[in-house]
Protein backbone atom coordinates (compact mmCIF):
# COMPACT_ATOMS: atom_id res chain seq x y z
CA UNK A 1 0.00 0.00 0.00
CA UNK A 2 2.05 3.11 -1.30
CA UNK A 3 2.85 5.24 1.41
CA UNK A 4 0.57 4.09 3.61
CA UNK A 5 -2.10 6.18 1.86
CA UNK A 6 -5.56 4.33 2.49
CA UNK A 7 -6.88 2.14 -0.35
CA UNK A 8 -9.73 4.35 -1.27
CA UNK A 9 -7.37 6.57 -2.49
CA UNK A 10 -5.93 4.51 -5.10
CA UNK A 11 -8.38 1.86 -5.26
CA UNK A 12 -10.83 3.61 -7.65
CA UNK A 13 -8.47 5.02 -10.41
CA UNK A 14 -6.73 1.53 -10.29
CA UNK A 15 -9.93 -0.53 -10.79
CA UNK A 16 -11.18 2.11 -13.59
CA UNK A 17 -7.65 2.13 -15.39
CA UNK A 18 -7.68 -2.20 -15.14
CA UNK A 19 -11.33 -2.72 -15.85
CA UNK A 20 -10.56 -0.56 -19.22
CA UNK A 21 -7.76 -2.33 -20.33
CA UNK A 22 -8.67 -5.65 -19.44
CA UNK A 23 -11.99 -5.87 -21.82
CA UNK A 24 -10.13 -5.80 -25.24
CA UNK A 25 -7.88 -8.48 -26.45
CA UNK A 26 -5.65 -5.62 -27.30
CA UNK A 27 -5.06 -1.82 -27.18
CA UNK A 28 -7.46 -0.15 -29.66
CA UNK A 29 -8.33 3.61 -29.53
CA UNK A 30 -11.44 2.75 -27.94
CA UNK A 31 -9.78 1.76 -24.82
CA UNK A 32 -7.35 5.34 -25.30
CA UNK A 33 -10.67 7.52 -25.06
CA UNK A 34 -11.70 6.07 -22.17
CA UNK A 35 -8.65 6.17 -20.16
CA UNK A 36 -8.88 9.59 -21.76
CA UNK A 37 -11.60 10.31 -19.64
CA UNK A 38 -10.88 8.84 -16.81
CA UNK A 39 -7.61 10.84 -15.79
CA UNK A 40 -9.68 13.98 -16.38
CA UNK A 41 -12.22 12.78 -14.38
CA UNK A 42 -9.05 12.45 -11.53
CA UNK A 43 -7.67 15.68 -11.64
CA UNK A 44 -5.30 15.27 -14.26
CA UNK A 45 -5.19 17.94 -16.12
CA UNK A 46 -6.34 18.02 -19.99
CA UNK A 47 -2.63 19.07 -21.42
CA UNK A 48 -1.31 16.36 -18.98
CA UNK A 49 -3.89 13.78 -20.30
CA UNK A 50 -3.36 14.34 -24.27
CA UNK A 51 0.39 13.55 -23.31
CA UNK A 52 0.06 10.44 -21.14
CA UNK A 53 -2.14 9.37 -24.09
CA UNK A 54 -0.59 10.51 -27.10
CA UNK A 55 2.66 8.66 -25.01
CA UNK A 56 0.96 5.65 -24.96
CA UNK A 57 -0.07 5.71 -28.29
CA UNK A 58 3.22 6.19 -29.76
CA UNK A 59 4.41 3.38 -27.28
CA UNK A 60 1.70 1.13 -28.98
CA UNK A 61 2.33 1.81 -32.08
CA UNK A 62 6.37 1.40 -31.78
CA UNK A 63 6.97 -0.87 -28.87
CA UNK A 64 3.61 -3.22 -30.29
CA UNK A 65 2.46 -3.13 -26.95
CA UNK A 66 -0.28 -6.10 -27.08
CA UNK A 67 -1.28 -7.45 -23.87
CA UNK A 68 -3.38 -5.51 -20.83
CA UNK A 69 0.15 -5.81 -18.43
CA UNK A 70 2.32 -4.11 -21.45
CA UNK A 71 -0.40 -0.94 -21.01
CA UNK A 72 -0.35 -0.35 -17.91
CA UNK A 73 3.21 -0.94 -17.10
CA UNK A 74 3.82 1.78 -19.92
CA UNK A 75 1.28 4.25 -18.72
CA UNK A 76 2.75 3.22 -15.01
CA UNK A 77 6.34 4.56 -16.61
CA UNK A 78 5.08 7.52 -18.13
CA UNK A 79 3.09 9.27 -15.14
CA UNK A 80 6.30 8.10 -12.83
CA UNK A 81 8.61 10.18 -15.63
CA UNK A 82 5.63 12.83 -15.68
CA UNK A 83 6.07 13.65 -11.63
CA UNK A 84 9.98 12.93 -10.91
CA UNK A 85 11.80 16.43 -11.05
CA UNK A 86 15.41 13.98 -9.81
CA UNK A 87 16.40 15.48 -7.25
CA UNK A 88 13.93 18.30 -6.76
CA UNK A 89 12.10 15.64 -5.38
CA UNK A 90 14.11 15.71 -2.29
CA UNK A 91 14.33 17.99 0.85
CA UNK A 92 17.84 19.69 0.90
CA UNK A 93 19.55 17.27 3.25
CA UNK A 94 22.00 20.53 3.99
CA UNK A 95 22.27 22.22 7.28
CA UNK A 96 21.64 24.95 8.31
CA UNK A 97 18.78 24.87 5.73
CA UNK A 98 15.84 27.70 6.38
CA UNK A 99 12.37 26.09 5.10
CA UNK A 100 9.16 29.11 4.30
CA UNK A 101 5.89 27.41 4.28
CA UNK A 102 3.40 28.96 2.64
CA UNK A 103 -0.48 28.05 2.04
CA UNK A 104 -3.68 29.17 2.63
CA UNK A 105 -5.87 29.42 5.76
CA UNK A 106 -7.49 25.83 5.77
CA UNK A 107 -4.80 23.33 4.20
CA UNK A 108 -2.84 22.04 6.90
CA UNK A 109 -0.01 24.40 7.11
CA UNK A 110 0.49 24.64 10.83
CA UNK A 111 0.44 20.93 11.07
CA UNK A 112 2.17 20.17 8.41
CA UNK A 113 4.70 22.48 9.94
CA UNK A 114 4.57 20.03 13.19
CA UNK A 115 5.15 16.55 11.18
CA UNK A 116 7.45 18.09 9.34
CA UNK A 117 9.13 19.16 12.20
CA UNK A 118 9.06 15.79 13.96
CA UNK A 119 10.57 14.14 11.08
CA UNK A 120 13.19 16.77 10.87
CA UNK A 121 13.78 15.84 14.63
CA UNK A 122 13.97 11.78 13.64
CA UNK A 123 16.66 12.53 11.24
CA UNK A 124 18.66 13.62 14.47
CA UNK A 125 18.55 17.31 13.45
CA UNK A 126 17.46 20.50 15.84
CA UNK A 127 14.53 22.74 14.58
CA UNK A 128 13.52 26.55 15.66
CA UNK A 129 9.83 27.95 14.64
CA UNK A 130 9.95 31.76 13.28
CA UNK A 131 5.93 32.35 13.67
CA UNK A 132 6.07 35.08 10.59
CA UNK A 133 2.57 34.99 9.28
CA UNK A 134 1.53 37.29 11.90
CA UNK A 135 -1.86 38.96 10.16
CA UNK A 136 -3.66 35.53 11.10
CA UNK A 137 -5.53 35.80 14.22
CA UNK A 138 -4.15 32.87 16.37
CA UNK A 139 -1.47 31.87 13.82
CA UNK A 140 1.59 32.07 16.61
CA UNK A 141 -0.37 31.00 19.29
CA UNK A 142 -1.43 27.76 17.45
CA UNK A 143 2.37 27.62 16.50
CA UNK A 144 3.33 27.62 19.84
CA UNK A 145 1.16 24.75 21.15
CA UNK A 146 3.07 22.78 18.70
CA UNK A 147 6.36 24.20 19.27
CA UNK A 148 5.82 23.12 23.54
CA UNK A 149 4.71 19.31 22.12
CA UNK A 150 7.82 18.82 19.83
CA UNK A 151 10.10 20.74 22.46
CA UNK A 152 11.49 23.33 19.98
CA UNK A 153 12.20 27.31 20.81
CA UNK A 154 10.06 29.73 18.90
CA UNK A 155 10.58 32.87 18.03
CA UNK A 156 7.19 35.01 17.52
CA UNK A 157 6.40 38.36 17.80
CA UNK A 158 2.78 40.39 18.15
CA UNK A 159 0.00 40.13 16.24
CA UNK A 160 0.60 42.69 12.41
CA UNK A 161 4.24 42.84 13.07
CA UNK A 162 6.60 42.89 10.34
CA UNK A 163 7.03 39.35 9.22
CA UNK A 164 10.55 39.97 7.91
CA UNK A 165 11.54 41.11 11.53
CA UNK A 166 10.36 38.02 12.98
CA UNK A 167 12.33 36.38 10.22
CA UNK A 168 15.60 38.39 11.48
CA UNK A 169 15.13 37.10 15.32
CA UNK A 170 14.38 33.93 14.38
CA UNK A 171 17.47 33.89 12.35
CA UNK A 172 19.65 35.22 14.73
CA UNK A 173 18.21 32.93 16.99
CA UNK A 174 18.98 29.75 15.30
CA UNK A 175 22.49 31.13 14.55
CA UNK A 176 22.95 31.61 18.15
CA UNK A 177 21.96 28.60 19.55
CA UNK A 178 23.63 26.41 16.68
CA UNK A 179 20.44 25.63 15.08
CA UNK A 180 20.22 23.03 12.04
CA UNK A 181 16.67 23.62 10.70
CA UNK A 182 14.45 27.26 11.30
CA UNK A 183 10.81 26.47 9.57
CA UNK A 184 9.16 30.41 8.94
CA UNK A 185 5.53 30.26 8.93
CA UNK A 186 4.65 32.79 6.52
CA UNK A 187 1.63 34.55 4.94
CA UNK A 188 -0.47 32.67 2.36
CA UNK A 189 -2.42 35.52 1.21
CA UNK A 190 -3.23 35.56 -2.84
CA UNK A 191 -5.65 38.43 -2.59
CA UNK A 192 -3.03 41.21 -3.08
CA UNK A 193 -0.26 39.37 -4.98
CA UNK A 194 1.46 42.93 -5.08
CA UNK A 195 1.71 42.87 -1.43
CA UNK A 196 2.49 38.82 -0.39
CA UNK A 197 5.50 39.58 -3.33
CA UNK A 198 7.30 42.34 -1.19
CA UNK A 199 6.54 40.75 1.76
CA UNK A 200 8.28 37.45 0.81
CA UNK A 201 10.69 39.59 -0.62
CA UNK A 202 11.70 41.45 2.37
CA UNK A 203 12.26 37.25 3.81
CA UNK A 204 14.34 36.37 1.12
CA UNK A 205 16.95 39.54 1.32
CA UNK A 206 16.61 38.93 5.68
CA UNK A 207 17.85 35.63 4.87
CA UNK A 208 20.41 36.59 2.04
CA UNK A 209 22.07 38.97 4.34
CA UNK A 210 21.62 37.48 8.33
CA UNK A 211 22.05 33.80 7.21
CA UNK A 212 23.77 33.51 3.69
CA UNK A 213 25.24 30.20 4.29
CA UNK A 214 22.13 28.61 4.90
CA UNK A 215 20.51 26.45 2.03
CA UNK A 216 16.96 27.46 1.31
CA UNK A 217 13.83 25.55 0.47
CA UNK A 218 10.01 27.61 0.13
CA UNK A 219 7.44 24.95 0.04
CA UNK A 220 3.32 25.34 -0.57
CA UNK A 221 1.20 23.34 1.50
CA UNK A 222 -2.03 22.70 -0.35
CA UNK A 223 -5.40 20.90 0.18
CA UNK A 224 -5.03 18.00 -2.43
CA UNK A 225 -8.92 17.45 -2.08
CA UNK A 226 -9.36 20.66 -3.81
CA UNK A 227 -8.74 19.24 -7.11
CA UNK A 228 -8.03 22.06 -9.46
CA UNK A 229 -8.29 24.82 -7.32
CA UNK A 230 -5.29 23.55 -5.49
CA UNK A 231 -3.79 23.74 -8.88
CA UNK A 232 -4.67 27.25 -9.68
CA UNK A 233 -3.08 28.42 -6.21
CA UNK A 234 0.24 26.19 -6.67
CA UNK A 235 0.18 28.11 -10.18
CA UNK A 236 -0.31 31.84 -8.62
CA UNK A 237 2.24 31.53 -6.00
CA UNK A 238 4.96 30.20 -7.97
CA UNK A 239 4.25 33.80 -9.72
CA UNK A 240 5.23 35.27 -6.87
CA UNK A 241 6.70 33.17 -3.93
CA UNK A 242 9.83 31.22 -6.02
CA UNK A 243 8.67 27.80 -4.78
CA UNK A 244 11.20 24.85 -4.82
CA UNK A 245 8.17 21.99 -4.02
CA UNK A 246 4.57 21.37 -3.32
CA UNK A 247 3.16 19.72 0.02
CA UNK A 248 -0.18 18.31 -0.36
CA UNK A 249 -2.15 17.82 2.64
CA UNK A 250 -5.43 14.90 3.15
CA UNK A 251 -4.22 12.17 0.61
CA UNK A 252 -5.73 10.01 3.12
CA UNK A 253 -9.46 9.57 1.25
CA UNK A 254 -11.47 11.31 -1.21
CA UNK A 255 -8.03 12.95 -2.97
CA UNK A 256 -8.77 11.53 -6.89
CA UNK A 257 -4.26 11.77 -7.09
CA UNK A 258 -4.26 13.51 -10.48
CA UNK A 259 -3.27 16.87 -9.21
CA UNK A 260 0.25 15.29 -8.40
CA UNK A 261 0.59 14.82 -12.20
CA UNK A 262 -1.18 18.11 -12.97
CA UNK A 263 1.09 20.42 -10.47
CA UNK A 264 4.54 18.32 -11.50
CA UNK A 265 3.84 18.13 -15.07
CA UNK A 266 2.14 21.77 -15.82
CA UNK A 267 3.39 23.76 -13.42
CA UNK A 268 7.44 21.69 -13.09
CA UNK A 269 7.03 22.53 -9.59
CA UNK A 270 8.86 18.95 -7.80
CA UNK A 271 5.89 17.12 -4.83
CA UNK A 272 8.16 16.81 -1.97
CA UNK A 273 5.45 15.36 1.26
CA UNK A 274 2.23 14.44 1.35
CA UNK A 275 -0.09 14.03 4.23
CA UNK A 276 -1.86 10.35 4.33
CA UNK A 277 -3.16 11.00 7.99
CA UNK A 278 -3.67 12.84 10.96
CA UNK A 279 -0.95 11.71 12.94
CA UNK A 280 2.61 13.28 13.64
CA UNK A 281 4.16 10.73 11.24
CA UNK A 282 1.89 10.46 8.47
CA UNK A 283 3.53 13.14 6.69
CA UNK A 284 5.42 11.22 3.96
CA UNK A 285 8.55 11.88 1.61
CA UNK A 286 7.08 11.70 -1.63
CA UNK A 287 8.76 9.01 -4.29
CA UNK A 288 7.34 9.03 -8.00
CA UNK A 289 7.78 5.21 -8.44
CA UNK A 290 5.79 4.31 -5.72
CA UNK A 291 2.94 6.59 -6.21
CA UNK A 292 2.94 6.16 -9.67
CA UNK A 293 3.04 2.41 -8.98
CA UNK A 294 0.17 2.59 -6.32
CA UNK A 295 -2.36 4.29 -9.35
CA UNK A 296 -1.23 1.38 -11.86
CA UNK A 297 -1.13 -1.65 -9.96
CA UNK A 298 -3.72 -4.47 -9.92
CA UNK A 299 -6.33 -3.27 -7.87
Amino acid sequence: MAFGIKRSFFGSLSQRIGDIIMDRPKPDEAMLDELEDVLISSDIGMDTTIKIIETLRDSIRHDRLRDADAVRQQIRAIVSGLVDKGDRNALSDNVPLVIMMIGVNGVGKTTTIAKLCRMLQLQGKSVLFAAADTFRAAAAEQLTIWADRLGVPIVKHSEGADPAAVMFDGLASAKSRGIDVVICDTAGRLHNKKNLMAELGKMYKVIDRAFPEADREVLLVLDATTGKNAVSQAREFGEVAGLTGIVLTKMDGTAKGGIVVTISDELDLPVKFIGVGEGMDDLKVFDPAEFAGGIFEEA
